[in-house]
């Protein structure tokens, strides 16, 4: 029933989407209809007016279509197809026939559609015009020459081929430009920012900044507002000089990050022929400054001298650089001129002096501002970390939420957590998230001279800078190692002075993660070792709390709780469950004889072969002191008497030395099966261990099955 009406829907759904395509087919045959039978006003009339309506509605949701590439394509293919109806009636009505001047109109929609289609839409108009063309030629003028139709629809390809070619490589011309401009923008951006030191030597490239999407916490759209708040100051500071001083032009050269040029920050002037930059740092009045770090003041000047940032003949008289000082270093000057021979005076010389630090304290305020943002947004990202790590509560959960959170942090290719044997000095690659994850996944090795192991060892992430050489380091082993990345770090899981594992993150790109991600990174491993340390004590706590200390069995409590479940599975489907209840013989003359150790090793024994002969699906529990429950799911009677036969004897075959000599032990075992021995809990067990109680009556070391005959029997 499902299938039918999923096949309904499926029809339905395809009905919809091709009605347009059926009218304009249906449109196209009343063309051909008209060609030949030449109908009557009274029919053609009506079918014209309908057909622009159609077409109307068409072009309504073409132009209020949704996003979606395989929606676009088929609206288009609609439109073009009735658009291909219409020119073709159009042509027909005006020349009489299809080899009249107006003919080119096909090719004009060809081009039309090639441009605004998508190609397999314009695949379809094409064919559209071909199919309607030899309809008309064929049909309704009984044409038998095919070469017109030939030689239109070749012309009509070409043209379509040709618009779709030009246009995609124009647009991939724009888009490489664009791509260009881009990249070289964030570029200037950032070595803006290196040199007024809002970005530290490591940062993002700038095609990879091009490219990424930015959040609002990326860091390159942190520095890109400071930059633009330090210029937009800057811009201020310089408008305001030349109109309050008469200048010609005023301008902020600041050093580039290497130190050798110094490049225009921001500038005003009256003119605008002047030198781009960059310029030599020791060149004219720039090396003057920067030499004696002190106000320069050249009056008087000709046309004959050469200011570098004036490309030819000097337009000005009065000349003033004074440099921007911080922490005695100079990171940049202020060029102010005039072009009336009118010195400086003293008043304005500490205005210039003045507008130098308030220039330098713009620049400092935005690397504050940077800090304590970068602070804020790596302190969110800790914090998310922190409040996923403390969610988890399993091994597993803890592995996921760690690659999770540090994801966020910095872009990766390969993720790997690793686990430290302490005490066996093996490590485990526990999980694992990229390329060759099923191939190391679960391997466990020795410790060596891998990057893993040293990490451990000394408790301090490697390689250095995160650099990874593959030709002369090893992260795992010579065998099981990740993809070759020029990145690789590799932090160790510490909780105290204790290493865990190791948190292994890899990346295509080179520098990947350096000074800006590793000290977060560093952080996160604290908070993904001690995650992992609670998750480990919360799962020893619960194998505490069902597990029996002695055997590692489940204990009565933990029996209990899956008791109900078994027997409720077994209500609902109609199934077999047997309860086996298995006493030691004459356990007590074991412990007074041999004394409690041996009485501990006798039950470790009963348990190690309870385990061993036990389906994946039965429950085995420790009920107290020498009795033993195994609960056997979709087991019969008979079923489970045979492995009631097995326990026995595999224990009895078992020998237990001793100081004082070997001996061995035997058990009694009582079985009772539902429904027939009761339909809850406690029925079940009750009768289970009156089927116990008569195989001790018996002489003990039997199997017994309770049924009501045997009951009556005892």
């Amino acid at each position: 029933m499902d299938d039918l009406v999923r096949s309904m829907l499926s029809m339905r759904a395809a009905t919809r989407k091709l009605i347009w395509v059926s009218l304009a087919l249906a449109f196209g045959g009343a063309l051909v209809t008209d060609l030949t039978l030449h109908l009557e006003a009274r029919w053609r009339w009506p079918l014209i007016v309908l057909y622009a309506l159609v077409l109307l509605a068409s072009l309504r949701r073409r132009l209020r279509q949704s996003d979606a590439v395989e929606t676009s394509a088929l609206l288009d293919a609609e439109l073009g197809m009735l658009l291909a109806v219409g020119v073709m009636g159009a042509i027909h009505a005006v020349d009489g026939g299809l080899d009249g001047s107006t003919w080119p109109l096909v090719y004009v929609l060809c081009v039309v559609a090639s441009v605004l289609a998508a190609p397999s839409a314009t695949a379809v108009i094409v064919g559209t015009v071909v199919t309607l063309e030899a309809a008309i030629r064929f049909v309704a003028h009984g044409e038998s020459s095919v070469v017109p139709l030939v030689v239109h629809g070749g012309f009509a390809a070409t043209f379509s081929i040709l618009a779709m070619a030009v246009l995609r490589v124009e647009v991939a011309r724009i888009r490489s430009h664009s791509r260009t401009r881009v990249q070289a923008e964030i570029e200037r951006m950032h070595d803006a920012a290196r040199s007024y030191r809002l970005l530290s030597a490591t940062r993002r490239t700038a095609p990879q900044a091009a490219s990424a999407p930015l959040s609002d916490d990326d860091p390159s759209r942190l520095v890109r507002s400071s930059v633009e708040e330090i210029h937009q100051a800057v811009f201020f500071a310089l408008q305001l000089l030349r109109r309050s001083m008469g200048l010609h032009t005023a301008m902020l050269l600041w050093l580039t990050d290497t130190g050798t040029h110094l490049r225009i920050s921001e500038m005003t002037s009256e003119t605008d022929e002047l030198s781009e930059g960059p310029f030599q740092v020791g060149d004219g009045v720039f090396g003057a400054v920067v030499a004696e770090r002190e106000f320069v003041h050249l009056t008087g000047l000709k046309a004959s001298y050469r200011l570098p940032y004036y490309p030819g003949a000097c337009p000005v008289r009065v000349v003033a650089a004074i440099p921007v000082m911080e922490q005695e270093h100079v990171r940049g000057i202020l060029v102010v001129d005039r072009t009336e021979d009118e010195p400086f005076g003293e008043g304005e010389q500490e205005l210039l002096v003045a507008a130098t630090r308030y220039v330098l304290r713009a620049i400092q305020n935005e690397r504050v501002f940077v800090q304590l943002e970068r602070a804020k947004v790596e302190q969110g990202k800790l914090y998310r970390a922190a409040r996923s790590l403390g969610a988890a509560m399993s091994e597993r959960d803890v592995v996921e939420a760690s690659v999770r959170s540090a994801r966020e942090i910095a872009a990766f290719d390969f993720a790997a957590i690793t686990i430290f044997d302490e005490t066996k000095r093996t490590h485990e690659i526990r999980a694992v998230s990229g390329e060759g994850a099923d191939a190391l996944v679960g391997v466990r090795y020795r410790h060596n001279a891998g990057l893993v192991s040293m990490v451990v060892q000394n408790r301090y992430p490697l390689p250095y800078k995160g650099e990874f050489d593959s030709a002369h380091q090893v992260i795992f082993t010579a065998r099981a190692h990740p993809p070759q990345l020029p990145s690789m770090l590799v932090l160790p899981l510490l909780v105290g002075d204790r290493a865990l594992g190791t948190l292994v993150l890899g990346a295509k790109r080179r520098g990947a993660f350096g000074d800006s991600v590793r000290p977060t990174l560093e952080v996160l491993a604290s908070h993904v070792a001690v995650s992992l340390s609670n998750a480990r004590m919360v799962k020893r706590l619960e194998e505490l709390a069902t597990s029996d200390g002695l055997t590692g069995l489940y204990n009565k409590r933990a029996l209990l709780d899956m008791v109900q479940s078994k027997i409720a599975a077994a209500v609902r489907f109609s199934r077999k469950l047997s309860v086996m209840t298995i006493d030691l013989d004459h356990f007590k003359n074991v412990n007074d004889t041999y004394g409690h150790d041996i009485g501990d090793q006798v039950l470790k024994g009963l348990g190690a072969i309870l385990r061993k002969t036990k389906r994946a699906t039965d429950v085995v529990a420790r009920f107290g002191g020498e009795e033993f429950v195994v609960l056997c799911e979709e087991t019969d009677t008979e079923g489970a008497t045979l492995m009631a036969e097995r326990v026995r004897e595999e224990l009895q075959k078992t020998t237990f030395h001793t100081p004082k000599g070997p001996f061995n032990v035997t058990c009694s075992i009582g079985i009772s099966t539902f429904p027939e021995a009761g339909r809850d809990w406690e029925t079940l067990f009750k009768a289970s261990d009156e089927a116990l109680y008569i195989s001790k009556r018996s002489g003990r070391n039997k199997v017994t099955a309770w049924s009501p005959r045997r009951l009556r029997a005892a």
